[in-house]
């Protein structure tokens, strides 16, 4: 029977990104965290961030990562890159494709531009010190790991005292290759029938900058 008073996952996984939000909260609640400020990944991971933060009474900020999609799969992400430091890569990826990070300079270059004008866009209140303190980046799902993995890796530019990664759902091998990237990783649902994130909610529609602008003045 559920325990009166804890959001509960559906059948198939969760109604929406802010049940996830909280389903993921609750998994969270055992963790001793430093000073925590929770950093949601654009677009989707901020309504999930949102109820984490609220649970750890946290201030939330936005992360900005941007995939680098394969040449005839754009949906499939075989990179990620952030507004400042190296593009990381599925290298394995890369190579099932013929390609190598030359041949892919003006697609990271793209994308490293628009990484840059959501920053600017999602800039909430003053930038929060992120050194000694435990960051908390959340995101909708795992399903190649390519964008947290950037995410990550830009993060510790700043010196934290860990970096958390949580997510409602990802695929195992997507968790199994981010604990070597993150101090901390947190994942409520690793399907192995995993193929998609959207797979696992039952509203995956699309985060909008205005709702997005919406939880950030929740925070004031």
């Amino acid at each position: 029977m559920p325990r009166m008073g804890f959001p509960q996952r559906t059948a198939t996984g969760y109604s929406d990104r802010r049940h996830a939000g909280r389903v993921l909260a609750q998994r969270m609640t055992g963790l001793r965290l430093l000073d925590p400020v929770v950093l949601g990944l654009a677009r989707g991971g901020v309504p999930v961030a949102a109820e984490v933060a609220r649970m750890l009474k946290a201030p939330l900020r936005v992360c900005v990562a941007r995939k680098i999609g394969a040449p005839s799969q754009p949906e499939l992400a075989i990179g990620a890159v952030t507004a400042d430091g190296p593009a990381s890569y599925d290298h394995r990826l890369v190579r099932s494709f013929h390609l190598d990070e030359q041949t892919l300079q003006a697609a990271c270059e793209r994308e490293r531009a628009e990484a840059r004008r959501r920053e600017r866009l999602f800039q909430h209140g003053e930038p929060l010190p992120l050194g000694g303190r435990d960051v908390v980046l959340v995101d909708d799902g795992l399903a190649t790991g390519a964008t947290a993995r950037a995410a990550v890796r830009m993060l510790r530019e700043s010196s934290p005292t860990r970096v958390v990664l949580a997510v409602p759902v990802g695929s195992p091998e997507a968790v199994s290759a981010l604990r070597e990237e993150a101090d901390v990783v947190v994942c409520v649902l690793q399907p192995v029938g995993f193929a998609a994130v959207g797979q696992w909610y039952r509203d995956f529609s699309a985060t909008t900058d205005e709702e997005i602008h919406e939880i950030l003045r929740d925070f004031d």
